[in-house]
């Protein structure tokens, strides 16, 4: 499962390989979502806190992605009249309402963090929810592409079991200590602060083991570009032949750069 505050555990504690690493494509069985959505490509992406995942992804989107960011549709199910708000509302009292009605995902992140029953009660309300805007999106698509690439960002993949959902999974990284560096600067942590925050995660060497793409965002956005259009061209290719493989599909290691 996944929810709005999700965002304060994805956070990553363990060495990375090195800044020149190239991302890593491994041969993986398709788990196309539904017969309905064969002839498009459904990526799964995830990442650790301030790890550029949102850069990565507008990468991809400039070259022809359909990006879906689940964070914003469990902002989109929670918006104030909506049946997720109703919901949420009713459990937790109208005191985690901002003067606008709208959630206040600090006051509702102290309230469920500090009892499971909550959380998994809060889960309840907004996932189903979720997913079903998620779909909606995927017809969406689908009526306006029928052989699309969708580029779904879903912050614990990995950590609620998701990959089954998705034909790939990319797993975006950077080094622990880049990131406790950049939540530092863009959150206005103390370092204690933001290194707790990566300890509270998975370990990314389990999350290298579940991705089918990994890609090390620690250089410049030039590198990233080159990496990402080199992927991009393998999953045309594999998108492309989708309707016509079954079983396997071997993107293979690439050599170079990718």
């Amino acid at each position: 499962m996944f929810c709005l505050i999700y965002l304060f555990f994805r956070v990553a504690r363990y060495p990375l390989t090195s800044k020149n690493s190239p991302p890593i494509l491994r041969t993986v069985k398709s788990n196309a979502l539904t017969n309905e959505y064969k002839t498009m490509l459904n990526v799964g992406m995830t990442g650790g806190i301030a790890s550029g995942k949102t850069t990565v992804a507008q990468v991809f989107v400039a070259l022809g992605a359909h990006l879906i960011d689940f964070d914003k549709l469990a902002h989109e199910v929670q918006e104030p009249g909506k049946p997720a708000w109703n919901e949420i509302v009713k459990f937790c009292g109208d005191g985690i309402l901002n003067q606008d009605d709208t959630i206040n995902r600090n006051i509702l992140a102290q309230i469920v963090f500090t009892d499971k029953k909550k959380l998994e009660a809060l889960n309840n309300i907004v996932h189903p929810l979720v997913f079903d805007l998620w779909h909606e999106r995927l017809d969406k698509i689908k009526r306006q592409q029928e052989q699309a690439i969708i580029l779904s960002d879903v912050p614990l993949l990995f950590e609620e079991k998701m990959q089954y959902l998705f034909d790939l999974t990319m797993l975006i990284l950077i080094s622990p200590e880049e990131q406790i560096f950049r939540l530092m600067g863009r959150n206005g942590l103390s370092y204690d602060e933001a290194q707790l925050r990566l300890k509270n995660q998975m370990p990314i060497v389990d999350k290298i083991g579940l991705a089918d793409i990994v890609i090390d965002n620690s250089g410049d956005v030039s590198q990233t570009k080159e990496k990402a259009a080199a992927i991009w061209q393998q999953l045309k290719a594999r998108e492309e032949n989708k309707d016509t493989i079954s079983g396997l599909f071997p993107i293979g290691r690439p050599e170079k750069n990718i």
